[in-house]
């Protein structure tokens, strides 16, 4: 089975996010976004062109969602596609992109999570994990040496 791809876009929100509805009723966010751009020189530097800028809109829940947590100047990363239309007042061809997930950037973002306690799963005839196997308290994830296996 091959791996599902989507269009995929990583920028910063460039004006304040609006939250509107469609004629159904179904949320709809907007922003303007800002794509940060550059280009390699040929003794290997890189040097920062001006960003582009474009419509980036979402709907129904991430229209929502997207809304309570995204501020003007957050660095975020979507997944989606490309729309083009023509816009109404213009009659000009236009882009947008639509998003059907997004998030911040944790590459450039400092954030907490809040995590909702775990439900507990039904109970189910399985074995026990003492039953047969022997285990081993985990140590924190920074204090774990590297493993190489051959």
């Amino acid at each position: 089975m091959s791996i599902e791809t989507e269009q995929a876009v990583a920028g910063f929100i460039a004006t304040v996010p609006t939250l509107t509805r469609t004629e159904d009723g179904a949320a709809r966010f907007y922003t303007r976004i800002g794509i940060e751009h550059s280009r390699q020189e040929p003794d290997g530097s890189w040097t920062k062109l001006e960003p582009t800028f474009h419509d980036m809109t979402a709907f129904r829940r991430a229209a929502e969602e997207g809304f309570t947590r995204f501020r003007k100047g957050d660095k975020f990363v979507a997944t989606g596609r490309v729309h083009e239309y023509t816009r109404q007042k213009d009659g000009e061809q236009a882009e947008e992109f639509i998003v059907s997930r997004f998030g911040h950037d944790v590459a450039r973002t400092q954030y907490v999570v809040h995590r909702a306690p775990r439900q507990s799963a039904p109970e189910q005839n399985a074995p026990s994990r003492s039953a047969g196997f022997e285990t081993q308290a985990r140590a924190p994830q920074a204090a774990r040496a590297p493993q190489m296996g051959m």
